[in-house]
């Protein structure tokens, strides 16, 4: 028997968790996993203090051949009360979370390109093309935005079937049994340069989105070219979310898995904020957007808002680091 394997069973046998055997080492959390994953092993300090705390005899933890579990404590098993993921359930949490992203991406394109029939029936009427007046635009284009917005509520429901396969990991303690960790450190690892790469294709998206709308307002000057490149606009801000979301809500279950320290979890909390003050930002801009430019029809001026929008969303952010750390 190992090291790694000793460890777990000695600390199981006290009814330790990982985290309370790293507080008693003075490590980290994720040190302790390392140990019991055989990613790495303790320095001569620490085993002398795993044989102390364990009351066994250091030759005992470093000789692979002893295997026989007779300590001077009580190694009566207790439970710890925190689960043990499994490989499997680890893959299963992983792939769960892409699937439901993958939903939510679904719906927000969906909600995002509701206006695109508005744009196109406005940008006909503008021109005369269809033979559609202004007002009959508007009525086809909020019919399209209805039917858009209803299917993508329907895409957002559909998210609470992965609940019970990320519940248990999202909400409750958990370690790793033997071998996850290292086996999820090199996942990591090899999927980082498909995640830098799609994460520099949609920021670029995003950055360039409100190129075509701004070329078109300063050299056209014509309403209907302008609502036509507002189309180009959404696609773009579109496809930047499809290429970024799934591959960011996997890069982040990889790191819900190996996250042990203090300054992961402050990562986490930070990107949690990010979530809930963009899930409420993002429309409130479009709905300002859309009711200034069909209120105004300047849309030539209008989409100044977008640059400067993204601008305060980065400011925003800013200020709700600042009052956290002040709190």
């Amino acid at each position: 028997m190992i090291l790694a394997e000793k460890i777990i069973k000695l600390r199981k046998q006290l009814g330790w968790s990982q985290e309370e055997l790293a507080e008693k080492v003075n490590v980290s959390r994720q040190s302790v996993s390392k140990w019991e994953s055989a990613n790495s092993i303790p320095d001569l300090n620490r085993i002398i203090m795993l044989a102390e705390l364990f009351e066994v005899s250091t030759d005992f933890l470093l000789k692979d051949e002893n295997e026989s579990f007779e300590t001077g404590i009580n190694t009566s098993t207790k439970d710890s009360g925190i689960h043990q993921v499994s490989l499997e359930e680890a893959n299963q949490y992983v792939e769960s979370k892409v699937n439901a992203s993958q939903l939510i991406t679904k719906g927000i394109m969906l909600s995002l390109c509701s206006v695109v029939p508005l744009f196109f029936f406005l940008a006909m009427a503008e021109t005369g093309r269809l033979g559609v007046t202004g007002d009959i635009a508007a009525a086809l284009g909020i019919i399209g935005i209805l039917i858009l917005v209803s299917l993508a509520v329907s895409f957002f429901i559909k998210t609470n079937q992965f609940d019970k396969d990320v519940e248990l990991i999202d909400n409750d303690p958990f370690e790793l049994a033997y071998g996850v960790y290292s086996a999820f450190q090199e996942k990591l690892e090899s999927y980082k340069p498909s995640y830098n790469r799609r994460l520099s294709i949609g920021i670029f998206l995003f950055i360039v989105s409100f190129v075509p709308v701004m070329l078109a307002a300063v050299f056209a000057g014509r309403s209907d070219t302008i609502l036509m490149m507002m189309i180009v606009l959404m696609f773009l801000i579109a496809a930047g979310i499809f290429i970024i979301t799934p591959a960011s809500a996997r890069h982040d279950a990889y790191n819900h898995i190996l996250k042990e320290n203090h300054a992961q979890k402050e990562k986490s909390k930070r990107a949690k904020r990010a979530e809930k003050l963009a899930a409420f930002y993002w429309p409130l801009l479009i709905a300002i957007y859309l009711g200034w430019s069909l209120w105004t029809m300047a849309w030539g001026i209008t989409w100044i808002i977008w640059p400067v929008g993204a601008v305060l969303f980065v400011a925003l952010l800013g200020l709700m680091e600042l009052f956290e750390k002040e709190e």
